[in-house]
């Protein structure tokens, strides 16, 4: 068969299932639950990609008219999202417990005799949402603490991101992909819209260890500790190239392919950082780490951190290994940490 006709009839790879059940292995305490869970936020991010799509000829764009537990402005498409994943979570029946962005308090989904609680940001970069900017979904993954048959509590889902047993992300834009770790390397999926299947098309996934993309808030720099400031100027005397979507999947996403640096430190206005610990910061930490990268809130491993509340703040600094640990010497240098 002729090259050029050979591209175009080649197998279509590994599905998600399929590549799910092969790692299925690489836990000896499951019994197909956790696999089944995985395929749960994969079914769900197809129903919110397609959601997405069509929400300017359906009428979900914009604002709902109320704000998150957060105080945040909720976009039509954020209730949309926040709905499905927490309907596919509940009925798929391996969660006990779910936590979202989204909702004040934890959600007990009635699966007593489930294994698992989760964590998700349902729709990050919701602002980009009526300028049709990537969008993503922000998932993390734990083991229950308090015995399977019981009601799920705070115990179960205040947990360190070292206890996660699964994490990863879904972003909405020119392809739509799912990328997961379940501390066995970095794996992505590229959805084919013309068979419905996430098809495996980054396999292990590596960080650069060093990059020249930064990103970061320019509205913010001033407010910034003087140890970043002086990183981001460093930047710009090496004529690195400044990235900023607004969405932190898509910055993260991009870091992560070719080699960068993301910065969310604290600000005078937010002097604990903006970003949720528990829906955001340790997903992409737990990924960032098992592709090579660093991940930390300036003063210890974003991992470590122990959470105490659902919707808590943390600064973010993550990427390239090399990119982080200088950030790191120029806040030290300051005698400075990115908690003010």
């Amino acid at each position: 068969m002729k090259a050029d006709v050979q591209k175009y009839v080649s197998s279509i790879g590994i599905t998600l299932d399929r590549f799910i059940s092969q790692r299925q292995s690489d836990f000896p305490y499951a019994k197909g639950e956790l696999s089944q869970l995985l395929r749960d936020i994969g079914l769900a991010a197809k129903v919110v990609n397609k959601a997405i799509m069509n929400s300017g000829l359906i009428g979900i764009e914009g604002p709902a008219g109320y704000q998150n537990s957060s105080g945040e402005e909720q976009q039509k498409l954020d209730v949309v999202a926040n709905v499905r994943f927490i309907r596919a979570l509940t009925r798929g029946g391996e969660v006990c417990a779910v936590i979202s962005e989204e909702e004040e308090e934890m959600i007990d989904t009635g699966n007593r005799h489930a294994k698992y609680v989760v964590a998700i940001d349902p729709l990050d970069g919701s602002s980009n949402i009526d300028v049709n900017m990537p969008l993503g979904t922000i998932f993390s993954i734990y083991r229950r603490k308090t015995p399977v048959g019981t009601p799920p509590t705070l115990e179960d889902v205040l947990q360190k991101g070292t206890e996660q047993v699964a994490a990863g992300y879904v972003i909405y834009g020119s392809s739509n992909m799912l990328v997961y770790t379940t501390g066995h390397g970095v794996n992505g999926f590229t959805y084919d819209f013309s068979i419905g299947e996430y098809i495996l098309s980054h396999p292990n996934m590596q960080s650069k260890e060093n990059g020249n993309i930064f990103s970061y808030n320019e509205g913010n720099l001033y407010d910034f500790p003087k140890g970043i400031q002086d990183f981001i100027e460093y930047c710009r005397r090496n004529k690195f190239s400044a990235r900023y979507v607004g969405a932190l999947v898509a910055d993260f996403h991009r870091n992560l392919l070719k080699g960068g640096i993301f910065l969310y430190p604290p600000t005078k206005k937010a002097p604990q950082g903006k970003l949720r610990l528990m829906f955001e910061c340790n997903a992409l930490a737990f990924l960032i780490e098992q592709a090579g990268g660093v991940a930390t809130d300036g003063k210890q491993r974003i991992l470590e951190i122990q959470p105490t509340e659902l919707h808590q703040r943390c600064p973010l600094i993550i990427g390239s290994k090399t990119m982080v640990e200088k950030v790191l010497q120029m806040l030290e240098a300051h005698q400075e940490t990115v908690a003010l």
